[in-house]
């Protein structure tokens, strides 16, 4: 990072530390409060104490971010930690003196809060395994490194209306779902970038518009200045709920939008030349064997490794970081990745290496409905309408009793509210917080969404299956596990061809 930016964000630090001690003081409220302090990737807690957002660009964890994770654990007593669906790690329940310290300290160690929240760039996200991955077009990293960086070193200047969110995908899996977020890098297998923008989730979700079928990989950062360019053109400065890019399909129209995307493209590029050539970034480690084993995934460079690790509803245990990095300090060239649905992927692994990896995460998911996506929930979220966590954890635990087979269930995504932080309208069940009022009397509910798909060129959003309150939601897992398992197939298999089934049996549970 450039010496004079580090120190500008450094000193800005105690213009944070000023409103926290003012806000903690009762001298600000908690709107002005939120609206500052969510610049720096820090919010209050609706229980009380502070949530503090590291935000690692792709959710590339090095040995040193790991470590830095762990020492913070042990010297602020961190009781929870949350992998986020931006590839982000918070840390919460902090008091004031650590909020600050631990800002003031990541920056030492390469991460950056600002921009964490509010109505900045946020943390570019990137496919976990690029670089690694059978099958990808090519590494997008690279690219996804230089756009962070430069992103960054707009942060103190750009007043948009709302949040940006950037990122890459090195395959049609589209895992950081890059057709549908405010601004998405495809790679395609020419080794160019498909580039789409302007689609969110959130209330009024809206997949992505193309604006360009093909751009060299140079010119990411000019797509990036076109996209800032027009979203503070045309964005929306008044009305914070129609204040996000997806809204700019509304106002413009995809043709005017492909329009308005060329025209600033155009200027961005005569007005300056931000070009970028990144060195490839290589793994070149021998390999001692082959192994095959539940969490291993080969990696394209013969005789590597990759193992997954899902802790149940992305709460990462406090003494995850320091097990981790016991076991991985001395093993050359292994890094961490966090995955958007928080999921961590430990890479550069041999065969003789797995093993110990294997024991250290074997307490996260063991099958696909145990790899649910989750909010941090309304327990600690100010958005948060319900408890998303006790939800899943109530879910588990009844599937876990019928001992179904992997498969019968699918992964769930569940939002405490309909911000979509647990991604709920691309699950292929999806639950989203809310209220149901039964003879006049509200209820903690869930709506039922199926059918979600992110998958690049098939990408659809879930459809509305029905409302359920929260306290039915676990027998209901139960009973469709049952019936899928009675037909000896996965809900995957079953469910084309038994919506009928299905719904009925939603229907059995709304009230």
């Amino acid at each position: 990072m450039d010496q004079i930016l580090y120190q500008e964000l450094k000193a800005d630090i105690r213009l944070f530390e000023e409103k926290l001690r003012a806000f903690e003081a009762g001298e600000i409220d908690k709107k002005t409060y939120k609206g500052f302090s969510g610049g720096f990737g820090s919010y209050a807690q609706r229980n009380g104490g502070n949530m503090l957002r590291l935000r690692m660009a792709g959710g590339a964890m090095d040995k040193e971010k790991l470590a830095f994770l762990a020492d913070c654990v042990d010297r602020w007593s961190v009781r929870r930690l949350k992998l986020t669906t931006c590839q982000t790690v918070q840390l919460h329940d902090l008091s004031a003196d650590a909020t600050v310290a631990i800002m003031t300290e990541a920056m030492d160690h390469g991460i950056i809060t600002r921009g964490g929240g509010g109505d900045f760039p946020r943390n570019v996200m990137v496919s976990p395994l690029s670089g690694v991955e059978q099958g990808e077009y090519f590494d997008v990293r690279p690219w996804a490194d230089a756009m962070a960086e430069y992103l960054l070193g707009r942060v103190r200047e750009l007043r948009m209306p709302r949040k940006l969110k950037v990122a890459f995908s090195n395959s049609p899996a589209n895992a950081t779902h890059a057709t549908f977020r405010d601004l998405g890098f495809v790679a395609r297998e020419d080794g160019g970038f498909a580039v789409y923008c302007a689609g969110g989730l959130g209330p009024n979700p809206k997949l992505g518009v193309c604006v360009r079928e093909r751009i060299e990989p140079k010119d990411v950062l000019h797509c990036a200045d076109a996209m800032i360019r027009v979203f503070t053109a045309h964005g929306n400065y008044e009305n914070r709920a129609r204040a996000r890019t997806r809204y700019l399909q509304d106002t413009l129209g995809a043709e005017g939008l492909r329009q308005a995307f060329a025209e600033a493209l155009a200027e961005s590029k005569a007005q300056r030349d931000l070009s970028v050539f990144p060195a490839p970034q290589p793994v070149d480690k021998p390999a001692d064997g082959a192994i095959e084993a539940g969490r291993v995934i080969p990696q394209k460079q013969p005789g590597l490794y990759a193992v997954s690790y899902h802790p149940l509803g992305g709460d990462l245990a406090p003494e995850k970081p320091a097990e981790l990095l016991r076991v991985i300090r001395d093993l050359p060239d292994v890094s961490v990745r966090i995955g958007a649905d928080g999921t961590l992927y430990l890479i550069n692994l041999t065969a003789r290496e797995v093993p110990a990896v294997l024991q250290v995460t074997d307490d996260g998911a063991n099958t696909l409905f145990e790899t649910s996506v989750c909010c941090i929930g309304a327990s600690i979220c100010q958005q948060g309408a319900r408890d998303s966590q006790q939800l899943l954890a109530a879910m588990l635990d009844a599937a876990r009793r019928e001992n179904f087979a992997d498969g019968v269930l699918p992964r769930a995504h569940i939002s405490g509210c309909p911000s979509s932080c647990g991604t709920h309208q691309v699950g292929t069940l999806g639950f989203v917080g809310g209220v149901k009022t039964i003879d006049k009397v509200p209820h903690p509910a869930f709506t039922l969404m199926v059918g979600g798909i992110d998958a690049a060129g098939g990408e659809q959003f879930g459809r509305l299956a029905g409302v359920l309150l929260q306290e039915d939601i676990p027998q209901f897992i139960v009973e469709l596990g049952r019936t899928v398992q009675a037909a000896n197939s996965t809900f995957d298999e079953w469910y084309p061809a038994h919506t009928d089934v299905f719904n009925a049996l939603v229907q059995k549970f709304v009230r």
